[in-house]
């Protein structure tokens, strides 16, 4: 029998074209970001007919859609999952928070006026990686879309415990349809504008019932694991219909639509629907498009995650470049760091345009080598040892039960 090392080092040749994808999406972001601070002047021809950033987080959101659903079935273990999740996104996200905290210790960068009025309510947010739902301001304007990346764990936390997990073409084609029919009338921040009394009583009550909800599918049994289940769902799905700033209601459950369409593709792929219906999540590309319908730019780059996470299954087998598996490692790591880094250039070059295009170049260079070095280093440090603790407690906790 194949020992553990062997078999993870096959499950991540199995998944190395997911890396793939992960290592072009995260460059992607990179170079949105690249274009405010060091190439402004080529920002608005390049977005007009093509969004990087929105490109590289909708395949971002495909990927994580295609493969977190299956490992929590793959266990079948809530408690699992969760510790898998926390652990593999906790310890960098406080790396990320420790490197904004050294920029404003060295007057580099600032931090939203509400950090000084509200510091409880945008801390509870953060804590919860739901600020984005929160009306919350992003410590890191990334950190956005971590918000919906917790959002579907916890609503694959509730289907799977009402043993409804399986039915993610409904979920697709659900968030899909109502993001169409939302996008002009479901409200905006409803819950959290109104003053910072407002905002702190909705994070409290949002952390409380989530934290409660979760205890109760962890610890519970039966009717408590039920219930826990559906106050998570009803609040997560709460906050997605009337508490969204940013991209707003369309687009922010357009987002969970493309998770579940990945989750879909996934059980196509592993034989467990026909593709025939998996053929129905074509409708959620299509109503992204229609939603941008005034935005070419983005049509473009939600067609191109589409066709570029398609292209990744269909040369799955394949042999993958080790530089693309190694970029899909530190992706989370190139993720949240970059602007960090971009943040610095900013501080030394506030009027980008009056340096010369070669020393902005240069400079780009550097930033990229300087990030792909810093995130081999936290991969090392941060990320790897905290993966390989979640594996030793699920481990553990696995014996214990037997």
């Amino acid at each position: 029998m194949p020992t553990i090392p062997v078999v993870a080092q096959q499950a991540r040749r199995r998944m190395a074209w997911l890396d793939a994808l992960r290592g072009i999406a995260a460059v992607m972001v990179v170079f949105e970001h690249a274009f405010k601070f060091l190439l402004p002047e080529a920002r608005l021809p390049v977005k007009a007919v093509f969004e990087p950033g929105w490109y590289g987080v909708l395949v971002f959101f495909l990927v994580s859609g295609y493969i977190v659903p299956a490992s929590l079935e793959r266990r079948g273990s809530v408690r699992a999952f969760w510790i898998s999740r926390f652990l593999r996104l906790y310890p960098l996200f406080g790396v990320c928070v420790a490197g904004v905290a050294l920029l404003v210790a060295a007057g580099w960068d600032g931090l939203h006026v509400w950090w000084g009025s509200r510091p409880i309510s945008l801390a509870l947010a953060h804590l919860t990686m739901l600020q984005n739902l929160l009306y919350v301001p992003n410590l890191v304007n990334v950190l956005w879309t971590l918000s919906y990346e917790m959002a579907f764990y916890l609503l694959l936390t509730a289907m799977f415990v009402l043993g409804v997990h399986r039915r993610s073409t409904a979920g697709a084609l659900g968030f899909a349809t109502t993001a169409v029919l939302g996008a002009g009338t479901l409200p905006v921040a409803l819950l959290s504008t109104g003053g910072s009394g407002r905002m702190l009583t909705v994070v409290l009550v949002a952390a409380t019932l989530v934290a409660a909800g979760l205890a109760s599918a962890l610890a519970g049994s039966g009717v408590v694991r039920q219930a826990g289940a559906i106050v998570i769902g009803v609040t997560v799905l709460g906050l997605l219909a009337v508490n969204q700033s940013y991209p707003g209601p369309g687009q922010g459950l357009l987002i969970l639509a493309t998770m579940f369409a990945g989750t879909v593709l996934y059980r196509a792929e592993q034989g467990e629907i026909s593709w025939r219906e998996a053929g129905w999540v074509t409708l959620v590309p299509l109503a992204g498009i229609w939603l941008a319908r005034d935005e070419f730019g983005l049509q473009t780059a939600m067609a191109a995650a589409w066709i570029t996470f398609a292209a990744g299954m269909a040369l799955r087998h394949r042999e993958v470049p080790r530089a693309l598996a190694w970029l899909g490692l530190t992706s989370y790591s190139v993720y949240l760091l970059h602007p960090l880094l971009l943040e610095s250039v900013e501080w030394f070059w506030p009027v980008p345009l009056a340096v010369p295009l070669n020393l902005r170049l240069v400079a780009l260079a550097g930033v990229m080598g300087t990030l792909f070095g810093l995130s081999a280093l936290t991969w090392r440090l941060v990320e790897a040892p905290a993966q390989r603790l979640g594996r030793r407690l699920i481990s553990q906790g696995g014996r214990r039960t037997r």
